[in-house]
């Protein structure tokens, strides 16, 4: 029960900008995505992992984390504009890629997820995984796409979610990032899409305005560029920040 009410009440500390006085530890809200290496990167912050657009719709409701790192550059660019974080900046790339179980899998390509009674998973339209599979779709002739639509089983707030399906025997296949597949411990294969289907994946970063630990905030994302977080994100299967 102790166990429980700590979690819960970290839960809500990170909503309402920390507890406590000046040591207050980093809180970062962070895309689910970037889980492992973030939390490799700093293990004394305090992290929220959920859905880009879950988090950016907190912070649009008063929450204020220091940080709010994202699996696209929409929501925070969004965010300044609206006067909620700081200018923010662009950390890291990704690839998208189509994750089937790493033994025993009914698909062997893309091609293969038009076959009638395949269960897929994607991202929900608002997520960033959800809207970058949407792009790839949409540039498949649309007899390809609709038939692909038609098998979807599940329709996921974040990547854990499609990961978790996955690893689970839920679902056949599934789009989610490479860095996703490295990270599943040999559970999942990566089938690569093609090089013209391939979406331009940026993860953006920002200082959320009012901040508690601003300095702080500033330092763990500038380490994200070229510090032991790059490291991180390097070991964990993300790409250098692609050209904006």
């Amino acid at each position: 029960m102790l166990r429980l009410a700590t979690v819960a009440l970290a839960t809500l500390c990170i909503l309402a900008s920390g507890c406590g006085g000046g040591d207050d530890p980093l809180t970062v809200s962070a895309a689910s995505s970037l889980k492992k290496a973030l939390t490799a990167y700093d293990s004394q912050a305090r992290y929220s992992f959920a859905g880009s657009d879950e988090l950016a719709a907190q912070i649009r409701k008063g929450a204020k984390p220091d940080v709010f790192a994202s699996a696209n550059t929409k929501l925070p660019d969004e965010l300044y504009k609206e006067g909620l974080v700081e200018k923010p900046i662009v950390f890291a790339g990704n690839r998208l890629v189509l994750a089937v179980p790493a033994s025993g899998a009914k698909v062997g390509s893309l091609k293969d997820v038009e076959t009638p009674g395949v269960k897929l998973a994607v991202g929900s339209e608002s997520v960033p995984i959800g809207s970058y599979t949407r792009t790839v779709l949409s540039q498949l002739p649309e007899s390809e796409s609709s038939a692909i639509l038609k098998n979807v089983r599940t329709e996921e707030p974040d990547v854990a979610g499609i990961v978790g399906k996955l690893t689970q025997g839920a679902v056949d296949a599934g789009f989610v990032y490479v860095s996703d597949v490295k990270g599943a411990g040999g559970k999942l294969k990566a089938i690569e899409l093609p090089e013209s289907l391939q979406p331009t994946v940026a993860y953006g970063a920002a200082v959320v305005k009012g901040a508690k630990n601003r300095d702080a905030a500033k330092t763990f994302i500038d380490g994200l560029l070229s510090g032991d977080g790059r490291k991180q994100l390097d070991a964990a299967g993300f790409l250098p920040p692609p050209a904006q």
